[in-house]
C-alpha cells in the first residue's frame, strides 16, 4: 500500500485504460438487430450522425454556404433546395472570419428568414477572434479535449475551415488527417453530425489529402461559373462529389446566387439554355456557341430549333 500521495500517483498514473472488447456479429445476427431510421438534418444531404464535406477556392462563398446550412438545420428551416425536418442544436467553430463580418452575416440570415430566430441554445458560435488564443488546433488530442466542455448538447458541429482549425501536421499527408477523422468518428458514434468548410486548391479539387472524402457521407464543390464577374457577389455552381444515400435528380448540380439577402437557384441545363439562346441572338453561328458554352454541336441545335418552336 502507498504510504503518501506521490506514490499514490504514480501508481494512477500507471493504470492502463479500459478498452472496450471488439464483437463481432453474425451476418443472422446483424441482419435480426434493430436500428433506428436514419434521420435528416438537411435532407437529404446532411443525415443526423453525418459527416460531410464542403469546399471551394477562396472567396466563392463557403461561409455564406455553411452558415447558411446551420442557419436551416438550427431553424427547422430551409436553405436553397434543402429542408430541415425540425429545429437542431448547432455549434459553429468559425476559425477564419473577424467577428464583426461573422456578427454581419449573422444578422443577414435572421432578417431575411422567415423562420423564427432560433434561441442561443440552438445556435453557439465559437469565434476565435473572440478567444485569446484562437480556437485549439482540432488536430491535436489537447487541442480536442479543450474543445470537449463546449461541444454539450450539439447535434451539428459546423468546422469552419480545416485550414484554421486543424493547424497541426501537412494537408497532403493522410497521416496528419487521421486524428482529426478519429475525432469526427467519435462525433458520429455519439449522435451528432460534422460539417467541414475547406479550401479549394490550384486545380480546383480539395486542397491536400483526397482520405479526408473517404469517411464523408456527402462531399460538395462550389465552382465559379464560367461567366463568373466580380459583381455577382455570392455565386456559385453547386456539386456533389460524393452523395452516399442519394441520387438521381437530388445529386444533379445547380447554380446558387445571392441577391440582396436571398438565395436564388437555377438548374445547369436551365441556364445553358439561356446561355445558347442569348449568343444566337447575338449572332454567333452554331459551332461556335458550342465551343463557348461546352456543349455538343447537336445540343446547341436542338434547344435553338425548341426556341423556334416556341417550346
Amino acid at each position: 500500500m502507498p504510504r503518501d500521495f506521490a506514490s499514490a500517483a504514480v501508481r494512477i498514473d500507471n493504470i492502463e485504460p479500459f478498452v472496450p472488447p471488439l464483437a463481432p456479429l453474425g451476418l443472422d445476427e446483424f441482419l435480426k438487430r434493430s436500428f433506428p431510421p436514419r434521420e435528416q438534418l438537411l435532407a437529404p444531404w446532411l443525415p443526423r450522425k453525418g459527416l460531410a464535406l464542403v469546399f471551394a477556392p477562396r472567396g466563392v462563398g463557403k461561409t455564406h454556404f455553411s452558415l447558411g446550412v446551420a442557419y436551416a438545420v438550427a431553424s427547422g428551416g430551409q436553405f436553397l433546395k434543402w429542408k430541415a425536418q425540425k429545429p437542431c442544436r448547432v455549434l459553429v467553430l468559425d476559425g477564419e472570419m473577424p467577428a464583426a463580418a461573422l456578427q454581419e452575416r449573422w444578422a443577414g440570415l435572421v432578417e431575411k428568414s422567415v423562420h423564427e430566430p432560433p434561441s442561443g441554445a440552438h445556435v453557439r458560435i465559437l469565434a476565435a477572434d473572440l478567444c485569446e488564443f484562437g480556437i485549439p488546433d482540432l488536430s491535436t488530442e489537447a487541442g480536442q479535449s479543450q474543445l470537449e466542455p463546449h461541444i454539450g448538447d450539439a447535434e451539428l458541429i459546423v468546422v469552419d475551415n480545416l485550414s484554421t482549425i486543424c493547424r497541426s501536421g501537412k494537408e497532403n499527408e493522410s497521416e496528419s488527417w487521421g486524428i482529426v477523422q478519429a475525432w469526427a468518428l467519435r462525433q458520429r458514434r455519439e449522435g451528432r453530425s460534422v460539417l467541414f468548410v475547406h479550401h479549394a486548391g490550384k486545380g480546383g479539387e480539395q486542397r491536400g489529402t483526397s482520405k479526408r472524402e473517404d469517411v464523408m457521407d456527402s462531399v460538395v464543390k462550389l465552382s465559379i461559373p464560367s461567366d463568373y464577374s466580380p459583381v455577382d457577389g455570392a455565386r456559385f455552381i453547386v456539386n456533389f462529389t460524393k452523395s452516399r444515400g442519394f441520387s438521381g435528380p437530388d445529386a444533379e448540380p445547380f447554380e446558387a446566387a445571392l441577391r440582396d439577402g436571398d438565395w436564388a437557384i437555377k438548374s445547369l441545363d436551365d441556364l445553358r439554355t439561356a446561355q445558347i439562346l442569348e449568343l444566337h441572338a447575338e449572332g454567333l453561328n452554331q459551332r461556335d456557341i458550342a465551343a463557348e458554352v461546352g456543349a455538343s454541336a447537336a445540343t446547341v441545335n436542338r434547344t435553338i430549333k425548341r426556341f423556334k418552336a416556341g417550346g
